[in-house]
This record gives structure tokens, C-alpha cells and sequence, in this order.
């Protein structure tokens, strides 16, 4: 379908640029990959001034909430950490020192092995984590406030298929440590 220039997106005006550098490239993938990743970095800032506002960065927030999450008594190991954040060891590691120096996290011997030592969420993390969570839903909620809800419902259905499909792919083609956090 052709867009208007009133209706064309950042997407469409790149694609129409590429189009002239390299008319015989597909740019299809970013009508969707392209979006999915704008939209990520418009509301970015957002969320990591919610969290600035509770003494978190993003990489934090996501250890105290992914603890949270987790369900009582907010504890994982370790390692059930950094597979749930698919994120760098090493990064891992940094997060939690910080976390643990600002009181909000601490080390308790692990349920599941008693020469190691489990992550969990302190009084002061709980209460941090929650409220921080509830405001960044708040920030998103009012960033998609205007979008029709039927349309929010489709398109979470077909954000989740391709999720799937993505992930179906990307494990076909072997494991992979991330390395971005």
C-alpha cells in the first residue's frame, strides 16, 4: 500500500532512501524488525528515567525484578539468574555487587546446593522493585494510551508468533551466549 508522506513513518522514508542506494535489496524486513526497534529506542529513555528514579539502571532493575517475579521468597541462584537475563556472566556479576552494596539484594546459602550461595531480594529490594515496575507500566500504558485496544490485542498476538518464530529460528542455528546487556 503507498503512503501518503503524511502517513510514512521514519521506516518508510528509510526504505524509500535504500530503495534509490540498492533498488535490488528487499528492505521488507524493516517494515517490522525496523519499527520494532525504533519504537524500542523512542521509549527507552523513558523507562531508564523510571528506574533513575529509584536509584536503578535498566541492567538492575532487570536482576531485582526478575528476582520479584520469581515469586517468594524472591531467590534464584545465580545461574538461574543469568539464564533468565540472558546476559553476559561477567555483567551479571557487576550488577550484583551494586545491587548488594545498595542493600537490596543479599547472599543466602542456596536451597538446592550448600557450598553455593543464592540471590535474594531484601525488604528494601521488594518494595524498590515493585514500585519501580508499577510506574514503568504506567509510562507504558500512557505511551500506547492512544493506539485502539482492539488493534493492541492483534498486535500482541502477532508480536508473541513472531517471537516464537524468531527464537524457533535462532536456536535451529545453534547456542549463542549474548553478549549485549
Amino acid at each position: 500500500m503507498a503512503q501518503t508522506q503524511k502517513t510514512q513513518d521514519h521506516i518508510d522514508r528509510a526504505r524509500a532512501q535504500w530503495a534509490k542506494q540498492l533498488p535490488d535489496l528487499d528492505t521488507g524486513p524493516m517494515e517490522i524488525l525496523g519499527r520494532i526497534y525504533r519504537l524500542s529506542r523512542l521509549v527507552t529513555p523513558s523507562i531508564e528515567a523510571t528506574f533513575a528514579s529509584f536509584q536503578l539502571d535498566r541492567g538492575e532493575f532487570d536482576v531485582v525484578g526478575t528476582l520479584l517475579r520469581s515469586g517468594p521468597p524472591h531467590r534464584l541462584t545465580p545461574t538461574e539468574l543469568y539464564r533468565s537475563l540472558m546476559i553476559a556472566s561477567g555483567s551479571l556479576t557487576h550488577r550484583l555487587g551494586r545491587l548488594e552494596k545498595a542493600g537490596l539484594i543479599k547472599r543466602v546459602p542456596s536451597d538446592k546446593d550448600g557450598r553455593s550461595l543464592a540471590v535474594q531480594l531484601t525488604d528494601e529490594g521488594i518494595g524498590r522493585a515493585e514500585a519501580a515496575f508499577r510506574q514503568d507500566m504506567a509510562s507504558e500504558a500512557a505511551a500506547i494510551a492512544d493506539f485502539d485496544p482492539e488493534k493492541k490485542a492483534q498486535l500482541a498476538d502477532l508480536l508473541r508468533e513472531l517471537n516464537l518464530a524468531v527464537e524457533a529460528h535462532l536456536s535451529r542455528q545453534g547456542p549463542s551466549e549474548p553478549t549485549e546487556d
